[in-house]
């Protein structure tokens, strides 16, 4: 029986893993401290230890797991960035590519639209009797220009969407699908391009070394005025204090954020009875432009379904055919 070490455990995430383990019969033991070097060593014994986002699967972390006989990770996300894939021996390592791409784009849609239409601040007022329409105004998304970083299967999704709305969009990625680009109706761009034409900027690219902090001071500068930033897939995609500083100069229109680059500490827990403070992560709950979701723009029902069935079908593929196509 493959035994496995759940880390990093939720409610949500045992509910949906027992009903899809009921056809493989994998031996789960659910912890809910997050993976590190620290607490690597509660997986001795264990055949696999599933991860997720905030978990940390660094050199040290992987070679603790590898000596006390861990064979494979099993990521229930589709970013790596958390596991250090140069160091992890004869460590083997699964994903979840897709689960849905629906989700997360459509989050994104909803990020803009709240920020746009101000409908958050609207709520808050109407709640206090208060109907004056005064600071609430937004504009039409039909006919803007929306650039869009990463033309994965979200970024595609989000495509979609966004020429539903009649709005004109460019992208940008390493790894251009023309045939995509055709057939829904955008244009890819060169990056400085997008910076410099775009009204709306959503990111859908993961991150590397090469992404790392792309949204910086730098970047922002070669932006339009008031543009708008949605970001949905990883934090540090985005350079936290040069987005406050282009923020509070009134260069920035909006944020939209459903990631943090220190969101380990504190996304995925409830700790208002806590006095724990994050001070970037203060001023930007803090600003009227700003709206900040706790990474859950995966959280549907769909999208906890296809991780959890593709996540038990990867550990069967590596330990009854000794190959899976979502390996790393």
């Amino acid at each position: 029986m493959v035994k496995i070490a759940f880390f990093d455990t939720k409610d949500y995430d045992k509910h949906f893993f027992d009903i899809y383990n009921k056809d493989y019969n994998y031996e789960i033991t659910y912890f809910e401290s997050k993976l590190s070097k620290e607490t690597a060593i509660l997986a001795k014994g264990y055949d696999v230890v599933c991860i997720f986002v905030n978990d940390t699967a660094d050199k040290e972390t992987l070679k603790i797991l590898e000596e006390n006989g861990v064979k494979l990770i099993a990521l229930r996300c589709a970013g790596f960035n958390n596991v250090d894939l140069e160091n992890k021996g004869n460590l083997r390592v699964v994903r979840v590519p897709q689960y849905s791409p629906h989700s997360v784009a459509e989050h994104a849609v909803a990020l803009l639209l709240n920020i746009n239409r101000k409908i958050y601040k609207s709520y808050q007022r109407v709640k206090k009797y208060n109907f004056s329409l005064d600071g609430l105004l937004g504009f039409d998304v039909y006919g803007k220009t929306v650039g869009v970083i990463g033309t994965g299967k979200i970024g595609k999704v989000f495509i979609e969407i966004m020429k539903g709305f009649g709005a004109k969009v460019i992208a940008y990625d390493l790894y251009k699908d023309e045939r995509s680009a055709t057939e829904i109706g955008f244009k890819y761009v060169d990056l400085d391009s997008l910076y410099k034409e775009s009204d709306i900027i959503s990111i859908h690219c993961p991150l590397t070394p090469e992404t790392d902090n792309m949204i910086n001071k730098d970047s922002i500068k070669k932006m339009k005025d008031g543009v708008i930033i949605i970001n949905t897939s990883r934090g540090k995609l985005v350079n936290t204090n040069d987005l406050i500083e282009e923020l509070s100069s009134g260069k920035i229109g909006g944020v939209g954020l459903d990631v943090y680059d220190n969101e380990g500490e504190y996304f995925l827990k409830d700790l208002s009875s806590s006095y724990k403070r994050d001070k970037n992560l203060s001023l930007l709950i803090s600003m009227p432009n700003v709206i900040i979701t706790s990474h859950q723009a995966f959280f549907t029902n769909e999208a906890l379904n296809k991780i959890s069935s593709d996540t038990c079908n990867n550990i069967k593929e590596i330990f009854i055919n000794g190959k899976c196509e979502n390996e790393l």
